[in-house]
């Protein structure tokens, strides 16, 4: 288990997050004696699927992984629920794992045959780009090298390691050095030929109206930047689906909140890391030229069917955005007379996408007008609060609310900004993802802030202990409609068909009686809890007394406001 420390402070993982276990204690002791618990730092956490979904949301801010431990069958079973969301969202987590004895003469009566598994890595080889069971000391090094390759190769993925116990706790008679990792280098990312290029330009230059849809480009500094200089270089409105932030929330090309006006008369969608391409095109004029560019089929699985439905596009392109896009302006730029001549037809574009954004403004203006004294206090409200609060701190959303009301109001206009909404994973990961998000920023000096949405809460909130101990500095405010609503919207739906009644909708779904009291809930793991607002007077001075407390103290705060269901 030494010889596993070693290759953890090789690779410079500042972080274990785990939730203890007799099965990894070889490796536990190591991280903590040998290796003097500095990278890694052992984080605790109460359940194991806070600890892979804290991995998940340092690595949305690092881009490289940080480690979970967890423990034989029983941890890896609570971690699954994690994983998958890291799965699903295409991010690199390293989920390393104990197990009983493989050698059955050496197993403890009862406990060890019942925590160990024939392999382990099945549970959830389904949902991880590799496992890996090394047999042996020797192959101990290699396995971790392929591991750490895999899972940050793009696209990038969760991978699960198995350390039996024995062979954790197995005396090495020899010292075994760690292989040169220069010798191992991380492969060149993947650029599209030339085929790629020519025809992209060809369909802008020939676009009158064209329109880019983006999801997950944002995940590097080089498409983010890249993407927004192409949107200004030809006047192109831009849909920003939210797996990461993709383009600036304010600027005048983003048209995220009018899908239909901008896609109903392109005739060309150039569409940049979209897993769902299918349903991001509905509503698309049949005969607008598609162009996608992605990696999506590089990783597919068949048990899960997280890959859509096949759609119909006239060009797609496999190569990283971050190397795809920088390089097409570059070359688009080049073509300055074939720029000039469009010239005209870029700035009258420029001028009705402008019109549309302001129509667009107008309505949410109106929306928050009419919404900003109702009690509870509307989604618009607190997402306005919430962004005049903000405007002269560095901050970083962590999280979302429910309806993302506040890329309307929010100012995110710097790479990572916004880490992203997580793509049709499980319930639960918004908190302990956020306290990995800020865990990797801690000591940035950025101000980090959730909007939580209150069921999601209370799947995990033993993750505000992990905050208070480790003292990382996070706001969460909690969406509190008291209700998990988005099934209240199902039941009315089904309710109708069947021609029965509308009102029962709320039976099993709501959050009340009793109303859950989230502040109070913060204070039983000595975090500060604000609130729970439910007048809109106060949500303002409360809102600054939340951010004053945690940037002055470094410590974490949770803010309860009572809200409409939307």
């Amino acid at each position: 288990s030494d010889l596993i420390v070693d290759l953890l402070k090789a690779f410079e993982i500042e972080y274990t997050a785990l939730n203890p276990g007799s099965s990894f204690r070889g490796i536990h002791d190591s991280i903590v004696n040998y290796g003097g618990n500095k990278m890694p730092e052992t984080i605790l956490c109460c359940h194991e699927e806070i600890a892979v979904s804290m991995a998940f949301g340092y690595a949305r801010v690092k881009g490289k992984p940080m480690v979970a431990i967890v423990h034989n069958i029983v941890g890896l079973q609570h971690a699954t629920m994690g994983i998958y969301n890291a799965w699903t969202s295409r991010t690199p987590v390293i989920v390393i794992g104990g197990t009983g004895p493989s050698d059955t003469s050496k197993r403890r009566p009862g406990i060890d045959w019942v925590h160990t598994a024939l392999v382990q890595g099945e549970q959830v080889r389904d949902y991880v780009k590799w496992d890996d069971q090394p047999a042996s000391i020797e192959s101990i090094s290699e396995s971790f090298i392929r591991a750490y390759r895999l899972a940050t190769l793009e696209p990038k993925a969760p991978v699960y390691l198995c350390y039996d116990v024995a062979l954790q706790e197995q005396k090495m008679n020899q010292a075994m050095p760690i292989p040169d990792l220069a010798a191992y280098p991380p492969s060149l990312p993947l650029q599209a030929p030339e085929e790629g290029f020519e025809k992209t330009m060809e369909a802008l230059f020939e676009s009158r109206r064209p329109v880019i849809i983006a999801d997950t480009a944002g995940r590097t500094e080089e498409a983010f930047t890249a993407l927004t200089e192409l949107a200004e270089l030809f006047s192109i409105p831009v849909l920003d689906q939210g797996g990461r932030l993709n383009f600036p929330t304010l600027h005048p090309f983003n048209l995220s909140g009018l899908r239909k006006e901008a896609l109903s008369q392109a005739d060309l969608i150039l569409a940049v890391d979209v897993p769902e391409i299918a349903g991001a095109l509905a509503g698309a004029p049949s005969k607008a030229k598609i162009i996608h560019i992605h990696l999506n089929e590089l990783l597919v699985r068949s048990w899960s069917h997280d890959y859509d439905k096949l759609a119909k596009v006239n060009l797609s392109i496999l190569a990283e955005s971050r190397l795809f896009l920088p390089e097409l302006l570059r070359r688009l730029r080049k073509e300055k007379r074939t720029l000039a001549k469009i010239r005209q037809t870029i700035a009258e574009r420029a001028i009705e996408i402008k019109k549309l954004r302001s129509k667009h403004q107008e309505s949410i203006r109106q929306e928050t007008q009419k919404k900003w004294d109702e009690r509870p206090i509307s989604s618009v409200r607190l997402a306005a609060e919430a962004a005049e609060v903000l405007k002269k701190e560095d901050w970083v959303l962590t999280q979302s609310s429910p309806t993302f009301k506040e890329r309307h109001f929010l100012d995110c206009r710097r790479f990572n900004q916004f880490l992203g909404r997580r793509r049709y994973g499980g319930v639960g990961v918004g908190l302990p993802s956020s306290v990995g998000a800020a865990l990797a920023l801690k000591g940035s000096g950025k101000l980090c802030v959730g909007f939580q949405a209150d069921g999601d809460f209370l799947f995990g909130p033993s993750a505000l202990w992990t905050a208070a101990h480790y003292e990382i500095p996070l706001l969460m405010i909690v969406f509190n409609n008291r209700s998990y609503y988005n099934d209240e919207e199902h039941q009315r739906v089904v309710a109708i068909q069947r021609n029965r009644p509308v009102e029962n909708r709320t039976i099993g779904i709501r959050l009340e009686d009793p109303n859950v009291n989230f502040a109070r809930l913060a204070e039983a793991y000595e975090v500060r809890g604000f609130g729970p607002v439910t007048e809109p007077g106060e949500l303002s001075p409360t809102l600054r007394e939340a951010v004053r407390y945690v940037k002055q103290k470094g410590q974490p705060a949770v803010l309860d406001v009572v809200t409409q269901n939307r």
